[in-house]
């Protein structure tokens, strides 16, 4: 599933954000991709040890947390540190599936990539080309949302950075190790979740509620990898 969150950053964040990244040393892409990978990477990354990038990472963390939709969606057991990345004119990332286990730099700590996430932070009209284009079932899907938007997307995705043709694309990008691993099971919690949020605005007295709520706690249960 390919669900966009919002505004998890609003434009003042956004543009602190941007500012901050601006300002410091950028070093080759390659550095986090695997040996495949590698050989179809072209673009800049901030350091994973750096203070900035840190900083900023525990910003975007702190407001997953307290991002209701993100929360239902992902479901999240681990989350690997927000990583931040630059494509200028000619930069792309050709296709590619992410690596399916990611250690964690400084720590002996592992995320499996359940969830691929990318925070768009370059305002869309500053850039050309540059889309995030997945590949699923249903063919290409090509993604290019306004600054501070996220988009979470199956980890076992083939997806690929078009080369950008003008101006600048700036985003951070994660992962996350979910509590329900399957992509098809987290969708039926997140519809189940949405129509319960729903009905409880409406008929919030109606027994039903309880009795779907504990189907989905039940589902939860047995579908979790705790």
């Amino acid at each position: 599933m390919l669900i966009e969150i919002p505004a998890l950053l609003n434009s003042e964040e956004v543009q602190a954000t941007v500012a901050a990244l601006l300002d410091q040393p950028w070093i080759d892409g390659k550095v986090t991709a695997g040996q495949r990978s590698a050989m179809a990477k072209n673009n800049r990354q901030l350091s994973e040890d750096s203070p900035v990038a840190i900083r900023l990472g525990e910003q975007i963390l702190r407001r997953l947390s307290d991002n209701a939709l993100f929360m239902s969606a992902a479901l999240p057991k681990k989350i690997y540190p927000p990583l931040f990345n630059r494509y200028s004119t000619g930069e792309a990332f050709d296709w590619h599936i992410d690596n399916a286990i990611r250690g964690i730099q400084g720590v002996r700590e592992r995320v499996r990539t359940d969830i691929s996430a990318t925070l768009f932070l370059a305002d869309p009209t500053r850039y050309d080309g540059g889309e995030l284009v997945i590949r699923d079932t249903f063919g290409e899907h090509a993604v290019k949302l306004p600054a501070g938007h996220l988009l979470i997307y199956p980890g076992s995705s083939l997806h690929k950075i078009n080369p950008v043709t003008r101006g600048e694309r700036i985003a951070s990008f994660f992962w996350v190790e979910s509590l329900v691993r399957e992509d098809s099971q987290r969708q039926l919690l997140l519809d189940m979740d949405v129509a319960i949020q729903r009905l409880t605005a409406q008929h919030a007295d109606d027994p039903a509620l309880l009795q779907l709520s504990g189907v989905y706690h039940n589902l939860l249960r047995r579908w979790s990898d705790v």
